[in-house]
């Protein structure tokens, strides 16, 4: 047999799932309702707010500064959580995933795919946030490679447990119409609640107790840790960072997400049986 008439090799596990986190990039920018939401909605927000209250909260910390924390946090959950839970509905209704399910594509691709498309999307959306924040609004970054670090396992770590949560959360909505109206209260109150629109300790005991069960509450605290001095971790409810912990949970989220994956991910409709 020639070389011109043998079978090409079939694409490796790599190639695979970076060629359909590429597809998975190109149909979100595709999107401008997608692209405007979820990328532009954070910056949009630090504008407005950073624009408004530009005086302190304490501690000689000024409100974007403190502000910023909360707005990554929103981005990535936004982007991993309430974006997958609003898409793969909409792809489950449109017959996308009974038939890919049909061929001969590994499942797993198709979640790599997602995956990819969080990562990039959460990176680019953090650094027009941080670009718009530093150059109008005088944030100060990170000053230290420890920050960096810090910075980067609570942004890993957090958009992990969006991902899962929202790829399992996919399966709470009955129709692609009705999921926007599931979906989005739950994200609005994680972020009310947990400190993103206003300092954390400022709000009610009970709802301080309610964050703390979720991600984004724990998101939060770890960037603050980033961003604020060191002296404003006695204002926090725990009187410090507690770094440990907030690993800890997050961590325990993306186990208890993945485990929600496995066992709720449905690629049909009810109707479909």
């Amino acid at each position: 047999m020639t070389a011109s008439t043998q079978t090409p090799a079939a694409p490796g596990p790599l190639a695979l799932g970076l060629r359909q986190g590429g597809l998975e990039v190109k149909q979100f920018t595709r999107s401008r309702e997608a692209v405007v939401f979820t990328m532009a909605f954070p910056a949009i927000m630090i504008v407005i707010f950073a624009s408004i209250f530009d005086g302190e909260i304490g501690g000689g910390v000024n409100f974007t500064q403190y502000f910023i924390t909360g707005m990554i946090a929103t981005g990535l959950l936004s982007v991993g959580f309430q974006s997958l839970a609003i898409q793969i509905p909409a792809e489950r209704d449109r017959g996308v995933l009974k038939r890919l399910r049909g061929t001969p594509m590994p499942k797993w691709v198709y979640f790599a795919g997602k995956v990819i498309m969080v990562l990039i999307v959460g990176v680019v959306e953090t650094a027009i946030l941080l670009a718009v924040s530093a150059l109008f609004f005088d944030l100060d970054l990170p000053s230290t490679g420890a920050r960096w670090l810090t910075f980067l396992w609570v942004g890993l770590l957090g958009i992990s447990a969006c991902t899962l949560l929202g790829i399992a959360f996919s399966s709470v909505a009955r129709t692609a119409r009705s999921a926007p109206a599931v979906v989005t209260p739950v994200a609005l109150i994680l972020q009310f609640i947990s400190g993103v629109f206003f300092v954390f300790t400022s709000l009610p005991t009970w709802m301080q107790h309610v964050a703390a069960v979720f991600p984004l509450k724990w998101m939060c605290q770890g960037l603050r840790s980033v961003f604020l001095p060191d002296s404003f971790a006695a204002q926090e409810p725990g009187g410090t960072w507690e770094l440990g912990k907030v690993a800890l949970i997050l961590g325990a989220w993306c186990v208890v997400g993945l485990i929600l994956c496995i066992t709720t991910f449905r690629w049909t409709t009810k109707r479909d049986g």
